[in-house]
């Protein structure tokens, strides 16, 4: 939630959600890349897919993780402040795709509120999630927490 208060007025827009420090991050096997369309579930990935709580339903699905990474600012300047990753399968041939919509709303607030949610992760996502992280830019990732960089070893 904004911690700015409505300036001109004291009703509509009070409270909303910003989204504007958070980036998600689309996790394909050993890439990882930043879609901004995940934030309305319309990345490349997701784009035409019809979705199911019932992973039995996509039987041939293809792996993918979305990561929501939130960046703030402290005194030795920005660094990435939240990190959480959330799991979905897709069969693009068969346009079906599991996901828990819940779990991924969730997922980004929790990030929004600076928490690092990494654990289930597997190796090589871990590898290309710090890869692309400190490619981006490597004085956010040298000025992040080490809670951070200790789930993403």
């Amino acid at each position: 939630m904004s911690s700015q208060p409505s300036v001109q007025h004291r009703g509509f827009g009070q409270g909303i959600l910003d989204l504007s420090a958070v980036s998600p991050v689309i996790i394909d096997g050993d890439e990882a890349y930043i879609d901004m369309g995940a934030l309305h579930a319309k990345s490349a990935v997701e784009k035409g897919i019809k979705w199911t709580v019932n992973k039995d339903e996509v039987p041939n699905g293809k792996p993918y993780w979305i990561v929501w990474v939130t960046v703030d600012r402290n005194e030795a300047g920005p660094y990435y402040a939240g990190a959480t990753a959330c799991y979905m399968e897709i069969d693009r041939e068969a346009r079906r795709g599991y996901k828990i919509l819940a779990d991924h709303v969730n997922r980004m607030d929790y990030s929004l509120k600076r928490r690092i949610m990494l654990n289930e992760l597997g190796e090589k996502e871990k590898a290309a999630l710090k890869k692309l992280l400190i490619e981006n830019n490597p004085q956010m990732w040298e000025n992040s927490s080490d809670e951070l960089k200790q789930q993403l070893a």
